[in-house]
């Protein structure tokens, strides 16, 4: 245990050692399992090196075993428009800033979702969750019972997506599921019901449940939208609550 907390500290000393040399970095962001307290001793270094300019936006610069680092510009760190980064700056911590704060400003704003943000990117997840769950309850209806299982299993990311937007989060990536559920906990039941051990086979019988929360969130014409078609859904999520009880 000794000797891993030496080598940890040699290998961020040595980065930030690295960075201080160079009067074009910005800052330096410690982020995945190492930020957030759930290494093992397989667990790499995932570093983001930010720095004032560079010849592409972001660059790959070391992939090891034990250090990954990314040198990105600070327009690039400030740019949220690559939704599925943005979890990677959840629990990261800032170990350079040298634009008083800015660093930490631009950290914090890729792992938060802003009101719009979260009710846009909910709106669209909601529909192709929808759009999954009708394919594999199709499935079921004419008897494939290996494509509907297929089907529905592709609907959980979608799931994920829609109710962590509802609730105007970013969707942890699988690996942090339960880190950030416990972490972070959702309101009323949804922690318990997104742990990784419950919700893999529970995204068509939790529908009704994501219907009200997204009703009640304001995204009834999605539903709507759907027409005559969700009733399809509907029953067969009843059926699947039912058979689980």
């Amino acid at each position: 245990m000794v000797f891993w907390y030496l080598c940890a500290v040699d290998i961020l000393d040595q980065v930030l050692a690295r960075a201080g040399d160079d009067p074009g970095v910005r800052g330096v962001i410690l982020t995945g399992s190492r930020a957030r307290g759930t290494a093992t001793t397989r667990s790499d270094y995932d570093v983001t090196i930010v720095v004032a300019t560079q010849s592409q936006p972001w660059q790959h610069s070391t992939r090891t075993e034990t250090l990954d680092e990314v040198v990105c510009t600070v327009d690039a760190l400030a740019d949220t428009s690559v939704h599925w980064r943005r979890y990677s700056y959840r629990g990261a911590t800032v170990l350079l800033d040298r634009l008083d704060g800015g660093i930490t400003h631009l950290v914090e704003r890729q792992a938060t979702l802003s009101a719009e943000e979260a009710a846009v990117h909910a709106r669209a997840t909601l529909d192709a969750y929808i759009n999954q769950l009708y394919r594999c309850v199709k499935s079921r209806r004419d008897g494939a019972t290996d494509a509907a299982l297929l089907d529905e299993a592709e609907s959980l990311p979608w799931l994920l997506e829609t109710v962590f937007a509802l609730h105007g989060r970013l969707r942890p990536y699988n690996k942090y599921l339960r880190w950030e559920l416990e972490n972070f906990p959702l309101p009323g039941h949804w922690t318990t019901a997104l742990m990784p051990d419950r919700i893999r086979t529970a995204s068509l019988r939790f529908f009704p449940e994501v219907e009200i929360l997204a009703r009640r969130n304001g995204h009834a014409e999605v539903f709507d939208g759907w027409g005559s078609d969700i009733e399809l859904i509907r029953t067969f999520a009843e059926a699947a609550a039912a058979d689980r009880s």
